[in-house]
């Protein structure tokens, strides 16, 4: 829990627009509580075990997450995970390398 109240720190700092959080399920009721009353927007995904992915932030990036409508980052496409790492902050020089990876990847099996 440390490390989650350390990104709500963060982003109530400014320092990151769109958090993504992975915890146990048992943490749930309690990141929920915290966030509500922060009155920080969320998204929720469920993951394989015991385990979830927390999205939160700026309402306009999870609004986003909740527009691409998919329950599992395993669903998204080379052009979603693109965004959501730039969304999250990640290297942008390293995301494109990423993608073109992905995409390099994917033409060779097709």
């Amino acid at each position: 829990m440390e490390v989650f109240v350390h990104h709500i720190y963060e982003f109530e700092k400014g320092l990151r627009n769109l958090v993504l959080h992975t915890t146990e399920k048992e943490n749930l009721k309690m990141i929920m509580n915290k966030l509500n009353n922060r009155k920080i927007n969320y998204e929720i995904y469920e993951i394989e075990g015991n385990r979830i992915n927390i999205f939160f932030g700026a309402k306009e990036c999870v609004e986003v997450i909740r527009s691409i409508g998919k329950q599992s980052l395993r669903e998204y496409t080379f052009e979603e995970d693109f965004i959501l790492g730039i969304m999250l902050g990640y290297d942008r020089r390293k995301q494109c390398e990423r993608y073109l990876s992905f995409k390099e990847k994917n033409a060779r099996t097709a």
